[in-house]
């Protein structure tokens, strides 16, 4: 039973790596369901899921409260 368990995590390896670097995991799910059996697919979803950069989100800081009453 335990091995079942990670055969089936090492086959969900680029779901997984995918969705723990924050990317939407829902396609490469489908397409490792789909098309990791045949080793090359499963190998091409392993690349795009570690060559892919990281998202890269932008915060906006709170700029400088305009008053039509400060003179510049």
């Amino acid at each position: 039973m335990v091995t079942l368990a990670i055969l089936t995590a090492i086959y969900f390896l680029p779901t997984i790596i995918r969705a723990h670097r924050g990317h939407g995991a829902a396609v490469t799910f489908v397409l490792n369901l789909l098309f990791g059996w045949t080793g090359i697919g499963w190998l091409a979803l392993l690349l795009w899921s570690l060559l892919a950069p990281p998202p890269c989100y932008f915060v906006t800081m709170p700029g400088y409260y305009y008053s039509p009453y400060w003179r510049r």
